[in-house]
């Protein structure tokens, strides 16, 4: 019973769900203060994104007569869910350092889910709008995918074969010439991942209103904030753990890790205008997939000659 309990604490409150959505709703705000101040303008109070939140969980939900109501509605669910146990498995690894042989694959499959998740509520809303944003967010998907996985392909190559996230944050990949490569275009598909300027493509409000989110409202489009909140705790934390050497022995040295990885974020948001989707994936595919190209024959050549700062 004391384990069962100590488990759903772990979920439930810290280092799980309340915990990742106060951290993210902060992170959040960071983000979209900085963004207003950049455009000189003043940007929210502290709590608005949680004042969002709660306006929204007030509102009633509508669901599109048309529209496949249990995928519409057990989507968002399954997305948060998604991102709840990535999160929760990566802090448990840095806290607790429990983790196990093959994780970093389990978190590859986690950060898909939410994507596959916003895919699957809009193509069940039956909204033109939503399936225009449908089709633009499966091309991105499919686009920054195997850009990803290259990367950390890099990222195994360079620390020896090694599928343990917890053995992989004990070095630094990024310090190299094909992990600082794999790192910057794990940043850029990352930043696809949270769906920030230039790759608002699929939710590009003053194209498609909101696109594959158009039909979503009241508690439903909250569990969609929380969503993309909690994304904004763990996918840093993620390249914090697999490029730049997890936590280490000081909380406060991660947190600057993660700190750093979120300004890198809010620069790329604030300094680019939003592509178009055939863009897009001519970015990921010919740009971003040659230079992993690159990055994986360099990690090789150094892997094999024992030269780490290739």
């Amino acid at each position: 019973m004391t384990e069962a309990l100590q488990s759903l604490f772990w979920i439930i409150v810290f280092p799980g769900f309340l915990f990742t959505v106060a951290f993210g709703l902060f992170a959040s705000w960071i983000v979209r203060k900085v963004s207003a101040l950049v455009q000189w303008r003043v940007g929210p109070p502290l709590f608005q994104p949680f004042y969002d939140v709660v306006k929204l969980m007030g509102k009633e939900i509508l669901v599109p007569q048309e529209a496949q109501q249990a995928v519409f509605m057990a989507a968002p669910l399954v997305g948060m869910a998604g991102v709840l146990l990535l999160s929760t498995m990566l802090w448990r690894i840095t806290i607790a350092q429990t983790a196990f042989v093959g994780d970093i694959i389990v978190a590859i499959y986690l950060m898909v889910l939410p994507s596959l998740a916003l895919i699957l509520g809009s193509s069940a809303s039956a909204s033109p709008h939503a399936s225009v944003g449908t089709s633009r967010e499966m091309k991105l998907v499919m686009s920054y995918e195997l850009p990803l996985v290259l990367a950390f392909i890099v990222v195994i190559i360079k620390t020896g074969g090694q599928l343990n996230l917890a053995a992989i944050a004990q070095q630094v990949p990024a310090l190299s010439i094909s992990g600082m490569l794999a790192f910057l275009v794990a940043l850029l598909c990352v930043q696809a991942k949270l769906g920030f300027v230039p790759f608002d493509i699929a939710e590009a409000e003053t194209e498609v209103a909101s696109g594959v989110l158009i039909e979503y409202s009241g508690a439903l489009l909250a569990v969609w904030k929380l969503m993309q909140a909690m994304m904004l705790v763990a996918l840093p934390l993620f390249l914090v753990m697999v490029f730049l050497g997890g936590f280490g022995a000081s909380l406060w040295t991660g947190l600057g890790k993660y700190v750093l990885i979120l300004v890198l974020v809010i620069l790329i948001k604030n300094t680019n205008p939003r592509m178009r989707i055939d863009q897009a994936m001519k970015f990921f595919w010919f740009y971003c997939g040659l230079a992993l190209a690159i990055a994986v024959t360099l990690a090789i050549i150094g892997n094999y000659c024992g030269i780490n700062w290739l």
